[in-house]
């Protein structure tokens, strides 16, 4: 079994991944260094895409899947909920043509 990246490692390799697309990234809120919860909101020139959460699946793997509303104002609303009952919960904001691939790429 392979070790994993640590939430802080793995949210860092995710920026410094997106900057060198060419894209920009954002922590809109930073969660606990070792084992925090991923919520990663995917955008493209500044317009919100798919608000991803990164889950342990059945099998011991993580994956990254859809979660929250899909219209920006109730996100924000929905995040902040989020962060009320989870204060190690991770925000970041990748912002990319490519910003998804990336994100798969990087938690492979």
């Amino acid at each position: 079994m392979a070790a994993r990246l640590s939430a802080g490692m793995l949210v860092s390799a995710l920026i410094r991944r997106t900057e060198a697309a060419g894209g920009s990234a954002m922590v809109l809120a930073r969660g606990d260094a070792t084992a925090g919860v991923l919520l990663i909101q995917l955008a493209e020139r500044g317009v919100p895409g798919a608000l991803l959460e990164r889950v342990l699946d059945p099998t011991g793997t993580y994956r990254w899947t859809p979660t929250g509303p899909a219209d920006s104002g109730d996100r924000t609303d929905y995040i902040a909920r989020r962060r009320q009952r989870d204060p190690d919960l991770w925000v970041v904001e990748l912002d990319a043509a490519d910003a998804r691939t990336i994100v798969d790429e990087v938690t492979e």
